[in-house]
This record gives structure tokens, C-alpha cells and sequence, in this order.
């Protein structure tokens, strides 16, 4: 934890003499209000670009050498995503949309964040995902430039209750 305290979301706290009251250290708010909502816009524009089939715009909010991880793959660049999201979306993905829960969002330091969701792909035509087709999802969130940009992201499938 630094000693700086615009340094980090924390609160440092300690016993001025014994018998005192404890005090704060760092009187700034640990509300990131702000950046929690710019990074929830992030996603929502991530998921709409996808329902529109839309490469360009799903990867606009990434940074240039994110990375994404899935079952078998590894895409390492906002390029090399983009142009398998154009491939899915004239394929396989046609039509489809996303199904996203966010579990948690926590900040590391100032400029980074993590989301971990619970996620699956909604075929064209289906109103639900599936135990079999959800997957548990982490992004990575970096603040560049005053912008959070997703710097990577991974997904494993969601085990079926009892394995």
C-alpha cells in the first residue's frame, strides 16, 4: 500500500496514542463512482456493438495490444480480435447477442480494474443460455489517456453444479 494518498483506493488507518480515537490517514472518498460507470459504459457499448455484429465497435474500447483468451485460443491484439469477431459475426455468430451477469468489479491501484462476470452467447432465436454454454469471464480494465480501455480478457466454461 503506498504512503502517498492519492496512490490508492484504500483507506490507511491508525491509532494516533493509546486510547484515542482511530483516524483516517487519507480523508479522500473511496468512491470511484466515476469510474465504475464509465466502465460499465465500456461493457454496454462491448455488448451492443456485438448484438449488431459490429467487429469494429465491439474492439473500439480496447487497447491496441489487449489480449483474449478463450477455450483453444489466444487473440493477442485488439487487431487480431477484431478480425476473428468480423469472421464469428458473418458466421457462427450471426444474429447473436450476449448474456452478461458481473459478479464483481474491484480497482487495482488507480488505473486498473477487474470485472469478473458470469457470460454466454445467445444464438439467433434463443432467449436463454444454457448451464453447458455459460462461462465465467475476467476483464481487465486500464485507464489510458483518462479513458478505461479493456486491456484483456478471458473466459472458462462454468462447471455443471457437482463437478
Amino acid at each position: 500500500m503506498s504512503s502517498d494518498p492519492t496512490a490508492g483506493m484504500y483507506w490507511r488507518v491508525r491509532r494516533n496514542t493509546p486510547g484515542k480515537p482511530i483516524t483516517r490517514e487519507n480523508p479522500m472518498s473511496d468512491s470511484r463512482a466515476e469510474d465504475e460507470a464509465a466502465i460499465q459504459a465500456v461493457l454496454v457499448d462491448s455488448y451492443k456493438a456485438w448484438e449488431a455484429g459490429d467487429a469494429d465497435g465491439m474492439v473500439a474500447n480496447y487497447t491496441a495490444d489487449a489480449t483474449a483468451i478463450m477455450t483453444g485460443s489466444l487473440r493477442d491484439s485488439r487487431d487480431v480480435i477484431r478480425q476473428n469477431m468480423a469472421l464469428a459475426f458473418e458466421g457462427p455468430l450471426k444474429g447473436s447477442s450476449t448474456y452478461n451477469k458481473q459478479l464483481s468489479l474491484r480497482f487495482v491501484g488507480r488505473d486498473a480494474a477487474i470485472v469478473v462476470s458470469e457470460s454466454g452467447i445467445l444464438f439467433a432465436g434463443e432467449t436463454e443460455v444454457a448451464d453447458t454454454g455459460k462461462v465465467n469471464a475476467t476483464w481487465v480494465f486500464e485507464k489510458r489517456d483518462g479513458q478505461w480501455r479493456i486491456a484483456a480478457y478471458h473466459n472458462s466454461p462454468v462447471l455443471a453444479p457437482g463437478q
